[in-house]
């Protein structure tokens, strides 16, 4: 795989993971009637690689 190749798949993969997880979060919210804020956490694992990158941080409510 060439390096062009490559870095498209990561940031395929990677838009994906943006687009989706911010819709979960937002019919999460909806869903719940929720103001905030929330910690959230996200667990990214390539099990393959030995890789496991946890990303923590707080997401604002609404108003």
């Amino acid at each position: 795989m060439s390096d062009d190749d490559f870095n498209m798949s990561m940031r395929k993969f990677l838009k994906q993971v943006g687009v989706t997880s911010q819709q979960a979060i937002e019919e999460a919210v909806r869903d719940a009637d929720a103001a905030g804020p929330f910690e959230a956490k996200v667990v990214l694992s390539i099990p393959e690689l030995g890789l496991e990158h946890v990303v923590t941080g707080t997401i604002k409510g609404r108003g």
